[in-house]
């Protein structure tokens, strides 16, 4: 912090899980003082920070988006490396920095306030957008690099301090990323990322806000730990930024394409081993297309390639040991109605392998299809964080909207329909803050709002114009120039009109 390492009280040892026995860094964990302390230097840091024009603070932003460009195959291949994901795609999240920074740097120019009409003479309106102070970033390791720029890089543009604290399982990538914002010129103290478990993190974000050296919180989580960092926030009069969990519905209409809806359903269900925030949960399927759908969707995942994250595969392993546990717990979900289209469960292994693919000791896990799940089934209300899909039917569109916002979230969804008017009819009643039309239920652009309802999130939106709002604060100004005490709603001229008037 204040542009220096800081020795943890105790290390952790990120791994590969393609290759578990893989150590890929050792980072020293800070308890909840060095949190505090870390967002105590950010604090001063940030006054002078918020002194720098706006329009210059925007040229650091494109600093970090040319430096991103210019390390994009490393940093993705130490991505790759460290959480699994297909290298394809962790290229592409490395692309998402860059198209943040492209957006924001032209924002520096366009913090914009306005002038606004007075009601009484001599006397004009100003609005400013001012910088909130200290925010504090918390961020999930699925998207290493990505998730977190959504929240730095506006935070910084705006005259913010960070401290951000990453994932401990995608600790390297944090690093790189940390030392690539340090390289455009960012002052000491501007950004400060702090490494620590759950508990001392809760524990230090609770002494700040109670010092007052932190104004924002964003967090990027579960459901269950987004309640309680919003529970903590609240309790200090803020609002923090929440992008939480899913359970993303996509409803099947009888007059979709299906081979089209079969490769979304196959890229957000099991893409990324379905370890997005966005990833596909439940299949909502028309009663009428219901089995040739699942036929096809069981035969698609059936061919799809499984394996090493560096080759071109669909999904490589799980992020770490602790969401392999979890997922294991899901698998026990499945019910005796339940029917499994896909073929094996469970962890990839010699014992278990996927056609001439055993797994080669990775956390690699077979892709699961579980058709006749029911609306009060736990694998139809709870977020399942991994390969797994449900899928169920209705018969009018109206249920379909009420079953896919049945579980209480609200993140993303999407329908498959060739008919504007089921479309238009679907984003009208589904509770999602995003919704895709013929497209799968992940996939964002950087300039546009990305945040969820309920379960999902508290309404707050990341990326584009509307992120700004969570890392400024509106201010009135009010310049009277009339020499002479005016006061609002009291001095303000009355033309009166003939009321009784008629033609």
């Amino acid at each position: 912090m204040g542009g220096k390492d800081t020795t943890g009280e105790s290390v952790y040892e990120s791994t590969n899980p393609a290759r578990p026995g893989e150590v890929v860094a050792r980072v020293g964990l800070a308890d909840a003082a060095a949190f505090a302390a870390a967002c105590r230097t950010a604090k001063e840091a940030q006054r002078e920070w918020a002194k720098v024009p706006a329009p210059v603070r925007g040229r650091v932003i494109a600093s970090i988006g040319r430096l991103v460009e210019a390390n994009a195959e490393s940093l993705a291949r130490l991505v790759t490396r460290e959480i699994g994901k297909p290298y394809a795609e962790a290229l592409g999240e490395v692309r998402e920095i860059v198209d943040t920074c492209d957006f924001f740097l032209g924002e520096g120019r366009r913090l914009y306030g306005q002038t606004v009409p007075s009601e009484m003479p001599d006397k004009n309106l100003f609005t400013f957008r001012n910088p909130v102070g200290v925010a504090a970033v918390i961020t999930a390791g699925n998207f290493p690099v990505a998730v977190p720029s959504w929240y730095l890089v506006p935070a910084l543009l705006c005259g913010n301090a960070v401290v951000w604290k990453p994932a401990e399982y995608a600790a390297a990538s944090a690093e790189a990323m940390y030392r690539l914002f340090a390289a455009s010129g960012l002052p000491d103290g501007v950004l400060n990322v702090v490494f620590a478990d759950g508990a001392q993190t809760f524990a230090g974000l609770e002494l700040a806000l109670e010092e007052g050296s932190v104004h924002k919180v964003g967090f990027t989580g579960s459901s269950e730990v987004g309640r309680k960092v919003g529970e903590l926030a609240g309790r200090h009069l803020q609002s923090a930024c929440l992008e939480l969990g899913g359970k993303n519905p996509m409803v099947i209409m009888p007059d979709a394409d299906l081979d089209l809806a079969v490769e979304g359903a196959l890229f957000s269900g099991f893409g990324t081993a379905g370890q997005r925030c966005t990833s596909l949960g439940t299949v909502i399927v028309h009663e009428s297309v219901h089995e040739e759908f699942v036929e096809r969707f069981a035969r698609a995942a059936a061919a799809a390639r499984i394996g090493d994250p560096e080759q071109d595969v669909l999904a490589g392993p799980l992020l770490d040991q602790k969401f392999a546990d979890r997922y294991e717990e899901y698998l026990t979900w499945i019910q005796p109605h339940h029917e499994v289209v896909s073929g094996s469960t469970g962890r990839i292994t010699e014992d278990n392998p996927r056609g001439d693919f055993d797994g080669d000791g990775g956390l690699y896990y077979h892709p699961v299809i579980v058709d006749g799940v029911r609306p009060g089934d736990r694998l139809f209300l709870e977020e399942t964080f991994g390969p797994i899909v449900g899928v169920t039917t209705f018969s009018t569109l109206d249920e379909a909207v009420e079953l896919a916002n049945r579980p209480g979230y609200g993140l993303s969804s999407s329908i498959y329909t060739t008919n504007p008017k089921h479309a238009f009819r679907f984003r009208e009643g589904i509770s999602a803050g995003m919704v895709s039309v013929n497209n799968s239920t992940s996939g964002a652009e950087a300039h546009l709002p990305f945040g969820g309802n309920g379960k999902s999130g508290n309404g707050s939106r990341q990326s584009g114009m509307w992120v700004l709002d969570q890392f400024t604060r509106w201010q009135a100004m009010n310049w009277d120039f009339s020499g002479r005490l005016q006061k609002a709603q009291m001095d303000v001229a009355e033309i009166v009109p003939d009321l009784e008037f008629r033609i």
